[in-house]
């Protein structure tokens, strides 16, 4: 097969070889590192397919525009674009469900809710990596883990793998270079109280937090108001990109890599 002329914004360490691969920093030889609020380095009209996945939602709503703007410039006439995010809807109607069912006593529903309530604010107010969806993910107690797993896949049962580490196991603490600890020595010389305020400000901006939501209503007004046409929403292996599945990009061994998401498809 010829190598497609495809583009992958944010990818993250999901991505294929043949196609070209951009995130802010490069997570492997085939990834090109580049500030993608700056912009798309690519000519006007260069490929034929734009791809990103759970990356809209890290950008402020201007920047959210301005980034669906540069994918409209870099892409082809007629050119589809396909973006996967985390569904506002699914997890609205679950919390909605969840509820009620917790209310009404059905087994098993108070921690699905309190897991979809992890689900719509915590990655949007958390001050730390990983947040609570971390600490609850590490506690084996919750005995929720087909329900993790159900809503958000592979990467979470990966985590469930991960942070469940026995006690008596020895982790290393980080080190720092001479230079690292006398400037946090500074820092909080200098600052005081405020330190604290400067770190959960640093960590807010890095990359890792929420910034807006998007469902099949809004995502869609968006694409269309940029002009986007014949804007749908797809399944996961459901694609007018050519060749789709083979990339494992939304499917990985035929299983939905994030099934928590929503998948839309525009054409230009």
């Amino acid at each position: 097969m010829n190598k497609p002329n495809y583009l992958n914004l944010g990818c993250g360490y999901t991505y294929h070889i043949d196609w070209t691969n951009i995130d802010f920093v490069s997570t492997g030889e085939h990834v090109i590192a580049h500030n993608l609020l700056s912009g798309i380095p690519f000519k006007n009209e260069t490929f034929e397919v734009i791809y990103h996945s759970h990356v809209l939602e890290h950008f402020l709503k201007d920047d959210a525009v301005n980034f669906l703007k540069e994918c409209n410039r870099v892409l082809k006439p007629n050119g589809i674009i396909r973006i996967a995010i985390p569904d506002l809807e699914q997890i609205a109607r679950n919390y909605i469900r969840y509820m009620e069912d917790s209310i009404n006593g059905v087994p098993g529903a108070s921690e699905k809710y309190n897991w979809t309530m992890l689900e719509l604010f915590d990655q949007a107010v958390r001050t730390k990596g990983g947040g609570e969806m971390a600490t609850y993910i590490a506690d084996k107690s919750k005995n929720n883990d087909e329900f993790l797993i159900e809503r958000n896949g592979k990467e979470t049962e990966d985590l469930i793998k991960n942070l469940r580490i026995k006690k008596s196991k020895i982790i290393s603490k980080p080190s720092y270079t001479l230079k690292q600890r006398i400037k946090s020595k500074l820092t909080r010389l200098l600052l005081g109280d405020d330190v604290k305020a400067l770190y959960i400000g640093k960590f807010r901006l890095s990359g890792e937090i929420h910034q807006w939501m998007y469902d099949r209503y809004s995502l869609t007004e968006l694409l269309k108001n940029i002009g986007f046409k014949e804007v749908k929403v797809v399944k996961a292996d459901e694609s007018a990109i050519k060749d789709w599945n083979i990339f494992q990009l939304d499917m990985q061994n035929g299983k939905i890599r994030k099934p928590d998401s929503l998948y839309i498809e525009a054409i230009k």
